[in-house]
């Protein structure tokens, strides 16, 4: 069973230049810092250079771009070894994604005219599924990937084990209300340290054409899971109770989405079962961080 393990620096091999984006996040600070510390070249590619002082003090050249800008992103993505393409999520897509098709137009135009060496793209687990759901928006973003002239690699990572942040408020409290449910129903998940690890290794691995590569952690965690690493972080019962299915869309709806659908059918395919894994065609890697490991940093965390 291959694990991630730390990336180490290059010591045979001149430093290469990465275009990352992302770097603002939890998942492409990591990437970043994984390739400097691997002793390679890093451009950050940022909305907003002012929050990129961190990375240009650290030696990073920083690129100002919008996914919505092919000629900035093009630019952005000029004589690089390698690009980390990371699309801002849309939990309330409207009725065919519109946002994400104009997006892709967007980043393939710029991949085309750039020619970067290779192209990493944080894809998810079921991103293969045709079944409706949120998820259908990587597959969108993948089948566009597989049609570049550059070498594309699609990381189809698992559930967030960061995901958890959102249940630490009702934890101290005693309670997680769950949309995971069976409650004792395992799905696979990962840290996002292990995704920035993953992310890091192939953009420095040389491929042709189109490959995949499915990262989860060391096991699978449920609900119940999630509720006693909890009980042993904060020192307190926690339990879990599942928010009834004929609940879902009132209560989304009432939370601010207007399209909630997308996101339901996920979770229905989590708790069904049929997103997952293909297991059988694509290349498999486990990280290493366990869920507990990952509580203990948020609630050690300041809130």
């Amino acid at each position: 069973m291959p694990t991630i393990a730390m990336v180490d620096r290059w010591s045979n091999e001149a430093a290469k230049m990465f275009a990352v984006m992302g770097v603002t996040g939890q998942v492409g600070r990591q990437v970043a810092q994984n390739l400097l510390n691997a002793d390679q070249a890093v451009r950050v590619l940022v909305r907003d250079a002012a929050k990129a002082a961190d990375w240009s003090a650290a030696g990073c050249e920083v690129a100002q771009v919008s996914v919505q800008d092919a000629a900035s992103l093009a630019k952005a993505m000029a004589g690089v070894d390698g690009v980390f393409l990371m699309i801002p999520p849309d939990y309330d897509p409207a009725p065919g994604f519109p946002e994400i098709r104009s997006i892709i137009d967007s980043v393939t135009a710029a991949v085309e005219s750039a020619k970067p060496g290779r192209l990493v793209f944080l894809s998810t687990v079921g991103a293969h599924v045709e079944q409706f759901s949120l998820l259908n928006n990587a597959r969108m973003i993948e089948a566009a990937m597989r049609r570049l002239s550059v070498p594309a690699g699609f990381l189809r990572a698992a559930w967030f084990m960061e995901n958890a942040k959102w249940d630490l408020e009702t934890a101290s409290k005693g309670m997680i209300p769950s949309f995971l449910q069976p409650l004792d129903h395992p799905i696979p998940m990962v840290a996002t340290a292990d995704i920035g690890l993953a992310v890091a290794q192939m953009l420095m691995e040389d491929w042709q054409g189109t490959r995949v590569v499915e990262l989860e952690g060391p096991r699978r965690y449920s609900a119940n899971d999630i509720a006693e690493g909890y009980a042993a972080t904060l020192g307190c019962t926690v339990r879990t109770e599942i928010v009834p299915r004929d609940t879902w869309d009132g209560l989304f709806r009432s939370q601010g989405m207007r399209h909630p659908e997308p996101r339901m059918h996920m979770l229905d395919g989590f708790n069904e079962g049929w997103i997952d894994f293909e297991h059988d065609v694509s290349q498999r890697r486990f990280g290493t961080t366990s869920l507990e490991q990952v509580l203990l940093s948020l609630t050690s965390r300041p809130q």
